[in-house]
């Protein structure tokens, strides 16, 4: 069954999975994510990002088999290619030292490689097994930023 395309959410889903070199990659990845994310929300550069970039609904890391993997998931609004975008700019910085510990792993620093890691990011996302389900699927982020501040 194909939906039409006024129908289709405005958001999109990404399960980025990154396979990480060693054990002691894991836990340099293990420690740097734990600062990053231990930090006040208006020192987090991912946090800032995610504010101001305003697209992504939903965001967070986990580890996967036994620290041999990184997943990034996400829901995001509107095109990949401007979601991927928008976070090298943002933070390319911190995928280059996520990306420093991953097997297979594109050129760094993302920034001078954006092509490179917009492919790198497309091979690793693993698609939704069938239709991604959106509780409000035309409404983004800032529609919904702006319901937020109505009521």
């Amino acid at each position: 069954m194909t939906v039409p395309d006024d129908a289709k959410p405005v958001q999109n889903p990404l399960t980025l999975v990154m396979k990480i070199k060693s054990k002691k990659d894991a836990q340099a990845l293990h420690q740097l994510l734990d600062r990053i994310q231990g930090l006040p929300p208006s020192e987090n550069p991912i946090v800032a990002a995610l504010t101001k970039i305003a697209t992504v609904h939903f965001a967070r890391f986990v580890f996967l088999n036994n620290d041999a993997n990184l997943a990034v998931i996400t829901s995001y609004d509107h095109s990949f290619e401007d979601y991927i975008n928008d976070f090298v700019t943002e933070i390319g910085h911190v995928f280059d030292q996520l990306l420093s510990h991953m097997a297979d792993a594109p050129p760094l620093p993302v920034r001078e490689h954006r092509e490179e890691f917009l492919a790198y990011v497309k091979a690793n996302d693993i698609p939704s097994v069938g239709t991604f389900y959106s509780a409000y699927p035309q409404l983004t982020v800032l529609d919904i930023l702006a319901l937020s501040e109505e009521d």
